[in-house]
């Protein structure tokens, strides 16, 4: 078993293209025996975003601080601290910070899509 506050660990900065004002920290990965999936925390600084894209496999964000849009497609639609997001395989999304305070969110997602979507400086 192992157990995390949000607030410890290291957060590394995102380095992808189409990304601006984004880190992550990895919460719980293969590395700590889960086997299926991993969990991470994004924060987004006031203006930032992550990447217009899409992948083949779901995933699920709950909004811990902040304010902000998820672009479905290509509209907006406004998230807040205490929503849950569900993000559909295929489905082109982006993160915003609309605020003026950090977006942070959580975001689980399967082991493998989580090795293949990051350089391995932002991995565990």
């Amino acid at each position: 078993m192992k157990i995390q506050n949000i607030d410890q660990g290291e957060a590394t900065k995102v380095e992808m293209a189409g990304v601006a004002g984004c880190q992550v920290k990895q919460l719980i990965s293969e590395r700590d025996g889960a086997p299926l999936f991993a969990m991470r925390q994004f924060e987004v600084a006031p203006g930032g975003h992550t990447p217009h894209h899409h992948h083949p496999y779901e995933h699920e964000v709950y909004v811990i601080a902040g304010e902000g849009v998820i672009l479905e497609n290509e509209t907006p639609r406004p998230i807040k601290a205490g929503d849950a997001i569900l993000v559909e395989p295929d489905e082109i999304h982006q993160f915003r910070n609309t605020g003026e305070t950090p977006l942070k969110f959580l975001c689980l997602v399967p082991n493998a899509a989580n090795n293949a979507q990051f350089p391995p400086e932002c991995q565990d």
